[in-house]
C-alpha cells in the first residue's frame, strides 16, 4: 500500500517556508471547506485603495498556525510542558479559527448572515469537521473556545497577543505597502514565557510590545479603518440591503443559489433549526458569488439596485466626512432629501445612498482578563503600567469617530 506524505512546506511571502507538521493538519486544509479561504480576501474590499491587499484568508490561517508552531517551539524550550497531542490541538484551533468567515471578510458580517458573528460559524464548521474526523479535534475546539485548562494555549490562539494578530498585523502591512504595520513578530515570540498558567513577555520585550500596539492602532486608521475603505464597504452593504429587500418583495435578481438562499431564505432560526443545510449553503458562498451578483446587478431594472452596482463595480465612490461627533439626524434627514431631488427617487430609495455609522479604534484594552502581562521585577503587570511611553496610556483608550457617506454629485 502506498503512502502518501503529508508531511509538506508551503513557500511563503511573508515568512518563506512553513511547516505542516502533523498529517491532521494537511487533511484539513485539503477539506472544501477550508479550500473556501482561498476565494474571500483577508482585507475585504481594500484592494480598491491598496491594489496589493488581494491576500486571503487561506495564507492568514497558514501564517497564524505557522506562528503558533513558533511560540510552541519557545515555550518549550524555556521548560513549559506542551504535549504533542496539546501542541497539535493548539495549532488545528488557530489554523480553524478564521473558518467560519463569509465573503469579503468582515465587510459583510451582519449583512449575510444576521445576528452570527463568524466566530460562531467557525465553531460551527470546527464541531462539523470534528464528527467527520471522528472526534479528534475535542481538545482544539476547546482552545478555540477556552475552556482548555492551560490558559496559556488560549491566549495564543485567542487573545490580545494572539498569533492571529501577530500574522495580519505583518501579513497585511507587507501586502499593503503600509510600513507602519511592520512588525516583529519574531521577536515578540521569542520573548513569550509563561507565569503561573499565564502568557507572559520578559521584561527585555516590552519595547517590541510597545511598537506592537503602536502599529496596531496605525493600521487601524491608514488601513482598517480608511476612509476610501468605509465608503466601500457602506456600498457593499447598501448593494446587498437593496437587494434583500427587492428578493422580500417578490422581485427576481440573478445571484447564485447560495448566496439567494441567505439574501431571500435565511432567517435567524435557521441558525438552530436549520443549521445543517444553512452551513452547507454556507460553505459554498464566497467572494466569487457577490462579485457575480453584483456585476449582473448593474443592468438590472431596478434603478436603484443598478446604480449601486455600478458605482461599486466602476470605483464611483460617495463622499465621506468624519468628525468626532455623531450627524444629526436631521443632517442625515436632509441628505437624503437632496439625493432623492438629484436623481428623482423616492426619500427611502434615497437612504441607500447615505449611510452614517461609527468607526472605532481601541489599539489596546487594559487590566483585563486578556491584558498584556510583562514581568516587571519579577512579577507579572499589564503593559501600560510597565512601559514608561506615555502615549501606550492613551492607546488603552478607545477613540470613536462618525462617519456619514453621500453621493459626490
Amino acid at each position: 500500500m502506498k503512502h502518501f506524505n503529508k508531511r509538506k512546506i508551503v513557500n511563503d511571502p511573508v515568512y518563506g517556508f512553513i511547516n505542516i507538521p502533523y498529517p491532521i493538519l494537511y487533511d484539513l486544509m485539503e477539506h472544501p471547506c477550508f479550500q473556501r479561504l482561498r476565494r474571500i480576501h483577508q482585507l475585504g474590499l481594500t484592494c480598491m485603495v491598496y491594489p496589493g491587499a488581494n491576500h486571503t484568508r487561506f495564507q492568514h490561517a497558514l501564517g497564524a498556525m505557522h506562528l503558533m508552531e513558533e511560540a510552541i517551539k519557545t515555550l518549550r524550550a524555556k521548560d513549559v510542558n506542551i504535549t504533542d497531542e496539546e501542541a497539535e490541538a493548539a495549532l488545528i484551533a488557530i489554523l480553524l479559527h478564521d473558518i467560519g468567515h463569509g465573503p469579503y471578510s468582515h465587510a459583510l458580517e451582519h449583512v449575510v448572515i444576521e445576528n452570527a458573528k463568524h466566530e460562531t460559524l467557525s465553531l460551527m464548521f470546527m464541531q462539523q469537521l470534528n464528527r467527520e474526523f471522528g472526534g479528534k479535534l475535542d481538545m482544539a475546539i476547546r482552545i478555540f473556545q477556552k475552556q482548555y485548562p492551560k490558559k496559556y494555549l488560549c491566549q495564543l490562539v485567542s487573545g490580545q497577543l494572539d498569533m492571529d494578530r501577530l500574522d495580519y498585523l505583518r501579513r497585511d502591512s507587507f501586502f499593503t505597502g503600509v510600513t507602519e504595520g511592520i512588525i516583529g513578530s519574531d521577536r515578540i515570540i521569542k520573548m513569550l514565557h509563561v507565569y503561573r498558567d499565564e502568557l507572559v513577555i520578559e521584561a527585555k520585550g516590552i519595547y517590541s510590545i510597545e511598537k506592537f500596539l503602536l502599529a496596531r492602532r496605525l493600521m487601524y486608521w491608514q488601513v482598517y479603518l480608511h476612509k476610501t475603505v468605509i465608503v466601500c464597504d457602506q456600498l457593499l452593504l447598501s448593494t446587498l440591503r437593496r437587494a434583500k429587500k427587492l428578493l422580500h418583495s417578490g422581485v427576481e435578481l440573478p445571484a447564485t443559489p447560495s448566496l439567494l438562499y441567505f439574501l431571500r431564505d435565511f432567517t435567524p432560526d435557521c441558525l438552530q433549526h436549520a443549521a445543517d443545510e444553512m452551513l452547507a449553503r454556507y460553505a459554498s458562498l464566497d467572494d466569487n458569488d457577490i462579485a457575480i451578483a453584483v456585476k449582473l446587478w448593474t443592468t438590472h431594472s431596478d434603478a436603484v439596485l443598478a446604480r449601486l452596482s455600478s458605482s461599486l463595480l466602476n470605483r464611483v465612490l460617495l463622499r465621506i466626512e468624519i468628525q468626532n461627533n455623531p450627524f444629526s439626524s436631521e443632517c442625515v434627514s436632509e441628505k437624503c432629501v437632496h439625493v432623492a431631488q438629484q436623481y428623482g427617487y423616492t426619500v427611502e430609495d434615497a437612504a441607500f445612498f447615505v449611510c452614517t455609522g461609527t468607526l472605532s479604534n481601541h489599539a489596546y484594552k487594559s487590566n483585563t482578563d486578556e491584558s498584556i502581562l510583562v514581568m516587571h521585577k519579577g512579577i507579572p503587570v499589564d503593559i501600560t503600567e510597565a512601559s514608561d511611553l506615555e502615549n501606550l496610556f492613551g492607546m488603552s483608550k478607545a477613540v470613536e469617530k462618525y462617519f456619514l457617506c453621500y453621493p459626490k454629485d
